[in-house]
């Protein structure tokens, strides 16, 4: 008796499980999605190796400036060094030996000076280059995501995951798949690249793609100068 009873409920939830799922299968159905290799557009996009010239020719300018002041810097010690040198010489009379004391303290300070000018320069360059980095970054970025916006109204896509996305807990890709014919980074670089110049302002042809390291703008420790009778 009591299974008799229950059979209606039991009949009704099923039909309402195969019409709800097939409900939800009609949404999967209608629904489209693409992806996007946000790190292959970056890079494959033309004004970003324009960016990384620029960037590159900053990075060695700042180099070449640090670079002068690190050589002033060492034939200061060199001079602190030799008139310490002559300090120490016996023969030495006492007139000239103040002489060369002041001469060496002069030197000292002058080099400690120094030595905070070349500080506060990789400092304030260093932040200088960041900025202009993610300028540089932030610019292309919009110019891309217009691109991919066009895209997704063109083709009326529901959902746009970024294929190069990392889980920040694992480590590993958020997209873990997904079709080859969902993917449309190939249009969105050749849609950026439609308008590429031969040749660009500096009259050169434009720099190849590639992974060129930054110039590292951060110097050694610095010995102290000290004073030795």
């Amino acid at each position: 008796m009591n299974n008799m009873n229950k059979s209606p409920f039991v009949v009704g939830a099923c039909i309402a499980a195969v019409f709800g799922f097939g409900a939800v299968s009609q949404v999967k159905a209608e629904m489209k999605i693409g992806t996007i290799d946000m790190a292959k557009v970056l890079a494959g996009y033309y004004k970003t190796q324009d960016a990384q010239q620029k960037l590159e020719e900053a990075q060695k300018s700042a180099q070449d400036e640090l670079n002068q002041r690190m050589d002033s810097y060492k034939k200061n010690l060199d001079s602190i060094n030799k008139l310490n040198e002559e300090l120490n010489k016996p023969d030495l009379s006492g007139a000239s030996k103040d002489q060369k004391a002041q001469e060496r303290d002069a030197k000292i300070a002058e080099t400690n000076g120094l030595e905070k000018e070349i500080t506060e320069f990789r400092s304030t360059r260093q932040k200088q280059l960041q900025d202009e980095k993610q300028h540089m970054v932030s610019a292309l970025v919009e110019d891309i995501m217009k691109v991919v916006s066009d895209q997704v109204k063109a083709q009326n896509y529901d959902l746009v995951f970024d294929k190069s996305g990392q889980s920040v807990a694992l480590g590993v890709p958020v997209l873990l798949y997904a079709r080859g014919d969902a993917d449309f980074s190939d249009i969105v670089i050749a849609k950026l690249n439609a308008n590429r110049p031969a040749i660009s302002s500096t009259g050169k042809p434009s720099p190849r793609e590639g992974n060129n390291p930054a110039i590292t703008t951060k110097p050694g420790g610095f010995p102290s100068p000290s004073k030795r009778p």
